[in-house]
């Protein structure tokens, strides 16, 4: 993995309403809540659940939101809720979200809340995971609708909180996912002025936040290549079109698109070949290959000439040894850049450098990863940052990273994000009444 040098911004003013005395508020009530945070994010983790499954996270959210006397909707998109927050004072309506999935992942870290679930999930029985860090956003979530439904009186508008299921992508055959929330309307009704996000990440130090104006993460596609050629003993590969070599071909071919195709002073770009299965005998060249990969891009552009190089070096290279394939792109999966409004993104820094200490707000280099936050940021303004969870003097390059059996966050860096989150609300209420 690159090391990513984050780079300290600093803004040494900061507008009037910054210093006003629902900070404290927010602080103070934060720091009261940590333990409930905490055990929220447990129980979730203890008992992780896949996409557009998440029946009994969904659940206890709903409850909890009634509870506080929240107005809530249910069954959104497959699973989600969405809970509205009416303020005593007029002003814009402001979305929050967190995604609820767990992943496919069998967990290895030693800890007496680690999940135990197993599950099937494409014909396997595999074990399940918040190796993501979703049930955090989750626990998160709901400390800042306690604090904000505190301060309902004083809040100057409207918030609106999405607990959205399927980030990790819907199951095949289904939708899902934040695509699947804006087509339900979730952005209206009412009408959604402005949406603000947060991921934890496990190679980001505790106590700080890392951001980026515009392309923030990656649009990503999956592919999936079908390689079609003629069974044969393997005493005897003459009579085959054989579909392992020509896949193989075809992978290597595939690098060049980054190597040769893309302009790497402009942007990054990846493509990944994740799976590959064909025959089963050691001496029998099989009829068919399959392959399943990603690619991930930070501009439309690039997106659109990965997209046409893939199918023409597939296409060719099958047809120069005498098979044929099939590209299927995007296979499940399709989400665009996650693209932070510069503007907003400007508006709000001194927000989160009043929260979190200037020092620790840290502009972070466009990543690879990808995020269907995505989505709503191409219908309304919106701003998605990072959470450190990597305990203190952590190597990032150590930490164990996201989607893996070893993934692991610091609880201590929780009450950051319920402040940041409450706080980029009631400043931008602050600035839309003014």
């Amino acid at each position: 993995m690159k090391k990513l040098y984050f780079l300290p911004f600093i803004l040494f003013t900061f507008p009037a309403f910054a210093q006003t005395s629902y900070k404290n508020d927010v602080a103070k009530k934060a720091d009261a809540l940590e333990k409930q945070v905490i055990a929220w994010r447990r129980d979730f983790h203890e008992h992780p659940e896949l996409g557009n499954r998440e029946v009994r996270t969904s659940g206890i959210v709903a409850g909890y939101l009634k509870s506080l006397g929240i107005e809530v909707k249910t069954g959104v998109a497959k699973t989600g809720v969405v809970g509205i927050l009416k303020g005593g004072k007029p002003g814009p309506v402001v979305a929050l979200r967190a995604d609820m999935d767990g992943l496919p992942v069998t967990e290895r870290v030693n800890l007496p809340f680690a999940s135990k679930v197993k599950t099937m999930y494409n014909g396997q029985e595999v074990g399940v995971m918040a190796a993501c860090g979703h049930d955090s956003h989750v626990a998160i979530l709901m400390g800042v609708a306690k604090v904000l439904s505190s301060m309902k009186d004083e809040l100057h508008g409207t918030v609106k909180f999405i607990f959205q299921p399927a980030e990790e992508g819907a199951p095949v055959g289904e939708e899902g996912g934040a695509a699947l929330m804006v087509k339900e309307g979730v952005l209206e009704n009412p009408k959604v002025d402005v949406i603000f996000g947060l991921h934890i990440n496990s190679q980001t130090e505790v106590g700080k936040i890392a951001y980026r104006p515009g392309g923030a993460m990656a649009a990503v596609n999956d592919f999936k290549i079908t390689v079609k050629g003629r069974s044969a003993h393997g005493a005897y590969p003459w009579s085959s079109v054989d579909p392992v070599v020509t896949s193989a071909q075809i992978i290597t071919a595939l690098q060049t698109i980054v190597s040769r195709n893309l302009n790497v002073s402009e942007n990054g770009g990846v493509v990944t070949v994740g799976a590959i299965n064909g025959g089963n005998r050691s001496n029998i060249i099989p009829e068919q290959v399959e392959m399943m990969g990603t690619i991930r891009n930070l501009s439309a552009a690039d997106e659109k000439m990965f997209i046409e190089r893939i199918k023409t070096i597939v296409q060719n290279t099958a047809a120069a040894a005498g098979a044929t394939a099939e590209v299927q792109i995007p296979y499940t999966i399709h989400y665009p850049v996650t693209y932070n409004n510069p503007e907003l993104t400007e508006k709000m820094l001194p927000t989160m450098q009043a929260t979190a200490g200037p020092a620790n707000v840290l502009l972070r280099p466009a990543v690879t990863g990808a995020e269907d936050f995505s989505f709503y940021e191409e219908k309304v303004p919106g701003l998605f940052f990072f959470l450190g969870g990597m305990p203190k003097g952590g190597d990032p390059l150590k930490a164990p990273s996201h989607h893996t059996p070893d993934f692991y966050i610091d609880e201590s860096g929780f009450t950051l994000g319920v402040k940041t989150m409450c706080n980029l609300t009631l400043d931008y209420m602050a600035m839309q009444s003014k």
